[in-house]
């Protein structure tokens, strides 16, 4: 465990604030949650200054009144961070993590179409996964999501 607890040293002694949220839950894993306000700094911080050089995929969450993600991130040694930030449910604005990893654009088009998240800086293009004539407004991801009608909605825009 020495190379994750010293990236945890490391993350506490650049950012205070952090605390008690960064977590080493197992080998080779770390695990914290930032404000949303922090996040830039210190996702940059773990990318360019202690190597996280793979975006794994991002993950979205529904957690009630918040929606949550996930930055799965990975150095060459096998390391895994797991950089987690939350919105308000009724104003999920995230920044693109596009600059640093120009494949994230197809996990922010699924957080954006699945949960409804604003992507500042993501550049328009198509939806994805979900199809181009889906309704406006629904993301199947979200807890209080109600399918109905949108099915037939989806087999008439296709036909």
């Amino acid at each position: 465990m020495a190379g994750e607890e010293n990236i945890k040293q490391k993350l506490a002694a650049k950012f205070g604030y952090l605390g008690e949220s960064i977590t080493v839950p197992r080998a080779r894993r770390l695990s914290l949650t930032v404000d949303q306000g922090k996040f830039g700094e210190v996702f940059d911080y773990a990318v360019k200054e202690l190597k996280f050089c793979h975006l794994c995929t991002i993950t979205g969450l529904d957690e009630g009144d918040k929606l949550s993600f996930i930055y799965h991130l990975s150095q060459d040694e096998g390391v895994l961070l797991n950089l987690k930030i939350s919105v308000p449910k009724e104003n999920p604005v995230i920044r693109t993590v596009v600059p640093y990893f120009p494949g994230a654009d197809i996990y922010e088009r699924e957080v954006v179409d699945l949960l409804g998240a604003k992507v500042e800086g993501l550049a328009p293009g198509r939806n994805y996964p979900l199809t181009d004539g889906w309704p406006a407004g629904q993301y199947p991801l979200r807890k209080d999501w109600k399918a109905s009608g949108v099915a037939k909605k989806e087999a008439d825009t296709n036909a």
